[in-house]
């Protein structure tokens, strides 16, 4: 697979999808399916590393995922505790950023914590930079960032992209170039919609756990081979 590697994507954006039809089709309970896509992750994470991405984000519990059934929700929310506590330990002593974008005021106290310490234990480092989007909503983020500037004290003459960019979760942190979705749904679902405005989109009907590093890597090829002309001829 001849990728060029002077001509990766700075950023990526994952929206991991198809966890549970996943389950489904092997005949396994939801929350194995969740696990299965958290081990799916933490290998693509590390050889994304090895490829030299800089930037990873992943969709991990969106905004609306609370609408799924309570007994889910609290799986899943365990399964976040023991991926936490394997970044502190994998990722605090590795060449990796990791930082978290979503509305994490709804989060149970435990997971804010282990979710600050991981950022602070690595926000010195200088490798891969990997973004987990928990509580993340692309609207609510917007929402946020507006009620910021009210509260900052921003002039209405003063508001312009770059300054609400500044208010965002993601601020400092370039837009993507690729987006990739998993399970062969082709829409967004409220990922990153202030950043995805020129993002390369790139479907795999393939569901998370099954996504490979040899997908991944399809990808970026695919990446390479388009003609990103951002509204010009």
């Amino acid at each position: 697979m001849n990728i060029d590697m002077s001509n990766l994507p700075e950023h990526i954006g994952i929206i991991m999808d198809g966890n549970r039809r996943w389950a489904k089709k092997n005949g396994f309970s939801k929350i194995k399916g969740h696990r299965e896509g958290a081990n799916t992750l933490k290998i693509l994470v590390e050889n994304a590393s090895k490829l030299g991405i800089k930037y990873l984000t992943v969709y991990a519990f969106s905004t609306e995922n609370w609408k799924r059934e309570e007994n889910e929700v609290n799986e899943i929310m365990n399964l976040l505790r023991e991926f936490l506590i394997e970044c502190e330990r994998k990722y605090t002593k590795e060449d990796y950023v990791v930082g978290f974008i979503g509305d994490s005021s709804a989060l149970t106290q435990d997971i804010q914590d282990r979710m600050r310490r991981v950022s602070e234990k690595t926000k010195d480092k200088k490798g891969l930079h990997l973004y987990i989007a928990i509580n993340y909503g692309g609207r609510d983020e917007i929402i946020r960032a507006v009620r910021k500037m009210v509260e900052s004290g921003t002039k209405e003459l003063e508001i312009t992209e770059k300054r609400l960019s500044e208010y965002l979760d993601t601020s400092g942190v370039p837009d993507p170039e690729l987006i990739i979705r998993t399970s062969g749904e082709m829409r967004i679902s409220n990922f990153l919609t202030w950043q995805s405005v020129y993002s390369e989109f790139y479907f795999s009907d393939k569901y998370w756990p099954d996504f490979s590093i040899d997908d991944f890597k399809l990808a970026i090829l695919d990446f390479q081979n388009r003609n990103r002309r951002f509204g010009g001829i």
